[in-house]
């Protein structure tokens, strides 16, 4: 592990009260609370002392302080992972934020590794993941945000329906969002100003559509299709799947 020059936080936001799977961040896998995992797999590619929890529910802070992870403690009101980021921003010391959704319980430490490096070439910029889509599936389902980009890799586009469509309207090429985010500080600020979401946020339910509606360029790095997002209770089965497999 090659520890970075630039001063960043790793935040893995962790939220009680999901819609979809209420208290994820708790469920077991393979008999380990999603959080700690992800946790496991965020320092496997930097230092334990960089990562943090953000919770603010303390069942979530109290099973994290057990397992020897550090806790920041934000408000109940956030209306997002990032708001929540940035409410960790205004409480620890570091130029870059980097976000790990604390459902990714497999998320694979070298596209950390890979997505660092990105974040020490554009520390000014708002990154966040992208690989190819493969399963078509994927492809329609609304709980996979798409991506379309330029050719330099800046994201034009992000939506929960099936981008780029063909007059076909079938599957040919796609991209999806992978959950690893950085922000710079001054990009939280502005994210952190608005008192409610931006319109296309609130239509298509990404967050990272505020940063492109408040005139950030968001540049997208290409990881591997590896993570697997634990969104409802039909993903536990494919992340337990996987731990087995990956031998996690």
């Amino acid at each position: 592990m090659n520890e970075s020059r630039l001063d960043y936080a790793v935040i893995i936001p962790a939220r009680y009260a999901s819609s979809r799977l209420p208290g994820k961040p708790l469920v077991e896998l393979c008999g380990v609370p999603m959080v700690v995992r992800t946790y496991h797999q965020c320092i496997k590619a930097c230092p334990p002392e960089r990562v943090h929890v953000a919770t603010d529910d303390d069942r979530i802070a109290s099973v994290c302080r057990a397992h020897g992870i550090s806790v920041v403690m934000t408000s109940a009101d956030c209306l997002t992972g990032t708001d929540r980021v940035a409410e960790c921003a205004a409480q620890l010391k570091a130029d870059v934020f980097v976000n790990v959704q604390g459902d990714e319980p497999v998320f694979e430490p070298a596209d950390l590794t890979r997505f660092l490096g990105y974040v020490e070439r554009h520390p000014g910029e708002v990154l966040n993941g992208v690989c190819p889509i493969a399963d078509e599936q994927l492809f329609y389902s609304p709980a996979t945000p798409k991506v379309v980009m330029r050719p330099d890799g800046r994201l034009l586009y992000m939506s929960r329906s099936p981008i780029p469509g063909s007059k076909a309207q079938n599957f040919s090429t796609g991209w999806r969002q992978v959950c690893v985010y950085s922000f710079p500080r001054s990009a939280l600020e502005a994210f952190s100003s608005c008192q409610e979401k931006t319109p296309l946020e609130a239509v298509e339910d990404i967050e990272i559509l505020r940063f492109l509606e408040l005139g950030w360029e968001v540049r997208m790095v290409p990881l591997s299709a590896e993570s697997i997002a634990v969104d409802n209770q039909g993903d536990i089965a494919r992340a337990e799947a996987a731990i087995r497999d990956r031998g996690l």
